[in-house]
């Protein structure tokens, strides 16, 4: 493996990783309304009485006497997902480095063709961080009605439009003559491309489900099981529109064909497994399948395309060579790849593990 193709798969690498991790944030975002209200849920004082697998007893209790509750002072989903909420961000800055740095041929193209949709992943993430931390300086119910409701759009709008993206790179963007491209409204609005938006954003809300049940009391975690179970057959269900339109010559153009059905099939095993796993209360192992399955568009994308990043509709593209910078830099910027992604592992190992656990009395409610 030489350093170009190193460095792609550290680019696809970080940003499968804020898939799963950014994604259970948007996905509690769009969900948080509907999964625990204020005042209204109860978390058990004991969180060892759930077994390691995250199996739930199904008399509606989790495995939880449910005798010594009491109430969250903020919601519990966004309780859920508070210690890691703007950590998750991280692997979102370091793959925009990487973009940058071992790749600013494709950068210079992508982000300037990819613009709306960028700006509009951008204004989701400001105006939901900013609208979960001020939630909890609301006065009254009808402006918590409105926080709630940014707080909504601002998990919904990233997460459709990452969906967006993944369809326009599946399906290949409309290249000039000088290499560059512009989208507009014509590409955007087509039924891959708005079918891989949807199945993207039902299956972060049904990753934030998973994950929403993995760290919740009984009664929350009940509700958010149940729903990422009919998150997860919509999204399943959804998924086979961009795949019939490809089978029709109508979606994805794939270079690497036998790679990318591999994957698809990976894809609905991993939605599979999920549906199974949440429909019988194994919340780790939900977590785990809705994981893959976030993990799984981003290796489709790389590994699909392959040699090329890029592609357009007719078949060509720009290849991992052409958007590479030179060996010499390629050599500079190993050498702090090796020390810095080693930093943000640990990083995130450490956050998980400090603040492991269902939260209530365990982790104070920070929202």
């Amino acid at each position: 493996m030489n350093l170009e193709t190193a460095w792609l798969a550290l680019l696809g690498l970080l940003l499968a990783g804020y898939f799963v991790l950014g994604g259970y944030d948007y996905g509690a975002q769009m969900l948080h309304p509907f999964l625990g209200r204020d005042g209204q849920d109860g978390q058990a004082s004991q969180d060892g009485q759930a077994s390691q697998d995250g199996h739930v007893s199904h008399d509606g209790h989790d495995g939880h006497d449910g005798h010594d509750e009491k109430p969250l002072r903020g919601n519990a989903a966004l309780d859920a997902i508070a210690p890691f909420f703007l950590g998750n961000e991280v692997w979102l800055v370091a793959f925009t480095g990487v973009l940058f740095g071992a790749f600013p041929h494709l950068e210079g193209t992508l982000l300037s063709g990819l613009y709306p949709l960028i700006v509009a992943i951008l204004a989701g993430l400001v105006l939901g961080n900013a609208a979960v931390q001020l939630r909890g300086r609301a006065r009254g119910a009808a402006s918590r009605r409105r926080w709630n409701a940014l707080i909504v759009l601002g998990g919904a709008l990233p997460a459709v439009c990452w969906g967006l993206v993944l369809g326009l790179l599946l399906h290949g963007v409309p290249r000039r003559a000088d290499g560059s491209f512009h989208i507009g409204p014509g590409e955007v609005l087509t039924p891959f491309v708005l079918g891989c938006g949807l199945t993207t954003a039902l299956l972060f809300a049904a990753h934030g489900a998973a994950f929403v049940a993995l760290r919740s009391g009984p009664d929350v975690a009940s509700r958010a099981r149940r729903s990422g179970a009919l998150l997860l057959r919509a999204t399943g269900a959804v998924a086979c529109l961009p795949l019939l339109l490809t089978l029709f010559g109508a979606g994805a153009s794939m270079n690497n064909r036998g790679t990318s059905a591999v994957l698809a099939v990976l894809f609905a095993a991993a939605l599979a497994g999920a549906w199974w796993s949440l429909a019988r209360g194994y919340h780790v192992r939900g977590f785990a399948g809705t994981s893959c399955a976030a993990v799984l568009p981003v290796l489709l994308v790389g590994a699909g395309h392959y040699p090329y990043v890029l592609t357009d509709a007719a078949g060509g593209g720009m290849t991992i060579g052409q958007a590479a910078t030179d060996g010499v830099t390629l050599k500079i910027l190993t050498a702090f790849g090796i020390v810095l992604v080693p930093v943000i592992l640990a990083y995130q190992t450490w956050s998980w593990w400090a603040f492991r656990g269902r939260t209530g009395r365990r982790h104070p409610s920070y929202f």
